[in-house]
């Protein structure tokens, strides 16, 4: 990563409310180590939620929620620019400048809208099939060199690319910087505890597919004792594990938290059985996720600090914001008083 003074990162967690381990290791963590390097910018993108519908009692608490949960990971609301998405209205104004740019055959190659929206596209929301523009905006309106993605988002953020080099080749300027990916090492996508097939969700039905941040010690050690994994002894190699995706989701998990290659921790544990696995990172989740939860419990307990956080967080995004706005509006032909 290019470390100059002009190096920024821009990312955004949707506030689905009750943030699980897929979100910490996926996305969270990796922010924490992140904002001791680099410049950084977190939104709670409550504009992307709303792609489906929300209650609108729950978002708000969500919002919250999510904010609670960046500050009991160990986000600091003072180093980084942390802030609600609605709040700066500059990324829906650009948002659409965006949707001017982008090409209908861009979107009609997004496949997380095809999985998002299954058979019943036509009743989907427009939002939801061009929210990949506004991801863009998020990222572009700051002008972010560095963007954290996981194996989901790649194909967004190529988008993000084509779109700022679209822009800039028809105003023929070199605004928009081409923003480059961070790929998170030693952690694959965190996969359902029940279906290692599938991502850990809030949405799935069962509480055992997913370690949720404010669990209790009971609780995780409960799931983890009742996660799927396989009769065999862990093997030595990779390969081994191809056909058997809960196994290799526990190992995963297991080496993010004690911060090992995949490789090391198969080194370390082959021969063993999954009981052995399952002990340990029982004992590595609790030491973890527990006092997170505890924090985050502390912290909803008291929402006028969160929103003083997202306040300060909104003035300082919008002073980026605004000023590159206007510099947009300025390119584009608009005229602004």
């Amino acid at each position: 990563m290019n470390k100059s003074s002009k190096s920024l990162v821009f990312s955004g967690v949707q506030p689905t409310g009750n943030l699980h381990l897929g979100n910490y290791l996926g996305a969270i963590k990796n922010f924490v180590d992140l904002e001791k390097k680099i410049t950084c910018i977190f939104s709670v993108v409550d504009l992307h939620a709303i792609t489906v519908f929300q209650d609108p009692s729950e978002l708000k608490n969500n919002i919250l929620e999510t904010t609670a949960g960046f500050v009991a990971c160990g986000l600091d609301f003072k180093k980084s620019i942390i802030f609600n998405q609605s709040s700066v209205s500059e990324h829906a104004e650009l948002g659409w400048v965006l949707n001017c740019i982008s090409r209908v055959g861009w979107m009609n190659r997004m496949t997380q809208f095809k999985e998002k929206a299954g058979k019943n596209k036509e009743n989907a929301s427009v939002g939801l099939y061009v929210y990949p523009n506004l991801m863009a905006a998020d990222i572009l309106l700051y002008k972010a060199t560095h963007v954290p993605v996981g194996d989901d988002q790649k194909q967004h953020l190529e988008l993000t690319r084509d779109i700022a080099k679209k822009f800039n080749n028809d105003f023929k300027v070199n605004f928009f910087p081409i923003p480059e990916p961070l790929i998170q090492k030693n952690i694959s996508r965190v996969m359902s505890l029940r279906d290692g097939m599938k991502k850990m969700s809030k949405s799935e039905d069962s509480d055992y597919s997913r370690i949720d941040l404010q669990d209790s010690e009971d609780e995780i050690i409960k799931k983890i004792k009742k996660a799927k994994t396989d009769s065999l002894p862990i093997p030595a190699k990779l390969d081994d594990l191809k056909n058997k995706p809960e196994a290799l989701n526990l190992l995963n998990i297991y080496s993010s938290l004690t911060n090992k290659s995949i490789e090391k921790t198969m080194e370390n544990m082959a021969g063993k059985d999954f009981s052995k696995l399952k002990n340990e990172l029982s004992d590595v989740l609790v030491a973890t996720i527990c006092p997170i939860g505890k924090k985050i419990k502390e912290l909803k307990n008291d929402n006028q600090y969160l929103q003083n956080i997202l306040k300060d967080g909104t003035n300082r995004a919008k002073i980026i914001a605004k000023k590159n706005m206007d510099k947009i509006k300025e390119i584009v032909g608009f005229i602004s008083y």
